[in-house]
């Protein structure tokens, strides 16, 4: 049994996390749309501006599993407090940076974001009662895709009115009504009932130099050559240090990330989707959004300016909202696998709807609608069969896990679609009406073989489901 909160701590619980869960959706909003606006405020080259997504992701790379580790601790609310406070400073640096250099710093210390959502389910694994587990953590799990959809037009619009660095002040000042939040709201430490187990540096160590090495290779690859020593070098460092991790992982009493879990079916499928969908998945969404960005005349654009270009993103708010309320609702009579199987289905069908018909604004905000539908049911979905199979002891490890292989498979998703576009670009430097074909075609294939995929497994996997229990069991047993 969960321990006894106090009654008026309780009702609140769910929403606060939820309220911490937003900052990565918050920060996030702060990426891909103003890459072109700060490399033009900072003269830095666009090319050169990718680094404030980059340097990001490879922060969040290497924080996510450890955070994911230590959230399954006894200090779960202080970690909690020191990520937020350290993205709180981190967006103050941005926001007041007197050059590019001093900007990466700041967005560095803003990587941290990425291992939030983590934290916030093992809390909410820790002191929900097990009636409100299973809901808490699909919501928590898709709080990003829905904050996406509120935050990009939101960052557009302070963007285009006050400037780039007002939309870092905000950031700033969510994250410290957050932090009051956070310190009001959820219980204090230490947990008694978490172990107290060293952490596994050299198993961080490792995997957080081999996402580097891969992440580095991935997002560089491009401008630097495919078949570049640099790159092979990153990409032949990754492979070495990776597999390293996995020996020393498999070795240790204590490991940062449990692998012997990850040979459970449930968890397997789970990760195997978050890296196979978060690269084709992020393919579409980033080339529908330069799609509306993009000026008349390269034949393809819708040429939004920036203040209206955050909105492209509002269909997948509102779509993965409602998703996570009907996986709510089917989830104790349909099997989560199955669940999994249709958001992907629906990611499929958005990717191949843009692949034929992205001429339109109408055409783009439906794209995006499906897209919302889509990764509300699967990012609902993955948590769930994650934390039914996992113990307690093992949830925030194994979610961070789960998070980092959507961070890796977007981060190669950006990679491959950058790679099209860079070898399809016309005199006047935007990619060419071909290129962004071919890059929205990679996507849409690739949707469709993870789904594929799933439907092989789903109907391989799929078990006579006991007349006496509902087809998918509660994820929090006692």
């Amino acid at each position: 049994m969960h321990p006894p909160t106090d009654s008026a701590t309780r009702p609140r619980l769910l929403p606060a996390l939820a309220y911490a869960a937003l900052t990565t959706a918050v920060v996030s909003s702060l990426g891909m749309l103003l890459v072109p606006t700060i490399s033009q405020d900072m003269h830095v080259e666009v090319s050169t501006g990718q680094w404030m997504l980059t340097v990001n992701l490879l922060v969040g790379a290497i924080a996510t599993p450890i955070m994911g580790r230590l959230s399954d601790g006894p200090h779960k609310k202080r970690l909690l407090l020191c990520s937020l406070a350290t993205i709180l400073v981190g967006s103050i640096i941005a926001a007041s940076a007197p050059n590019f250099t001093v900007f990466l710093i700041g967005r560095a210390l803003q990587g941290l974001t990425y291992g939030i959502v983590p934290v916030t389910i093992a809390l909410a694994r820790r002191y929900l009662p097990d009636s409100q587990a299973r809901v808490g953590i699909s919501s928590l799990s898709v709080t990003v895709t829905t904050g996406l959809g509120l935050g990009y037009p939101l960052t557009g619009i302070l963007a285009d009115l006050l400037g780039f660095r007002f939309a870092f002040w905000f950031a700033a000042l969510f994250l410290i009504t957050t932090i009051v939040v956070v310190w009001r709201v959820i219980p204090a430490g230490p947990d008694e009932r978490a172990p107290r187990c060293t952490l596994d540096v050299p198993g961080a160590l490792l995997v957080g130099t081999g996402l580097a090495s891969l992440l580095v290779g991935v997002s560089e690859g491009s401008r630097w050559g495919w078949a570049s020593p640099w790159t092979v070098g990153f990409f032949a460092a990754a492979a070495i240090l990776l597999t390293l991790w996995c020996v020393v992982e498999l070795r240790t009493a204590n490991p940062l990330i449990n692998l012997r879990v990850l040979r459970n079916g449930d968890v397997l499928v789970a990760n195997s989707t978050a890296i196979g969908l978060g690269a084709t998945m992020y393919i579409g969404l980033s080339i529908g959004s330069l799609i509306a960005q993009a000026p008349a005349s390269t034949g393809y654009g819708i040429a939004l300016p920036l203040f209206w270009a955050g909105f492209v993103m509002l269909p997948l708010s509102v779509a993965s909202f409602g998703a996570n309320r009907l996986v709510r609702a089917l989830s104790q009579r349909v099997r989560m696998r199955t669940l999994l199987l249709s958001g992907a289905g629906l990611v499929t069908a958005s990717s191949v709807l843009l692949w034929f018909a992205h001429d339109e604004l109408w055409e783009i905000l439906i794209g995006m609608f499906g897209f919302g539908m889509g990764m509300g049911m699967t990012y609902a979905a993955m948590p769930a069969l994650i934390a039914r199979s996992v113990a307690d002891t093992e949830l925030g490890s194994a979610a961070s896990f789960n998070q980092v292989l959507r961070t890796v498979g977007g981060s190669f998703g950006s990679a491959v679609a950058g790679a099209v576009l860079a070898a399809n670009l016309a005199p006047d430097l935007h990619p060419t009406e071909g290129g962004i074909k071919t890059a929205l075609a990679v996507g849409a294939i690739g949707c469709a073989v993870v789904f594929a995929a799933l439907l092989v497994n789903n109907v391989m996997s799929r078990p006579p489901a006991p007349a006496s229990e509902p087809a998918d069991a509660r994820v929090s047993r006692s």
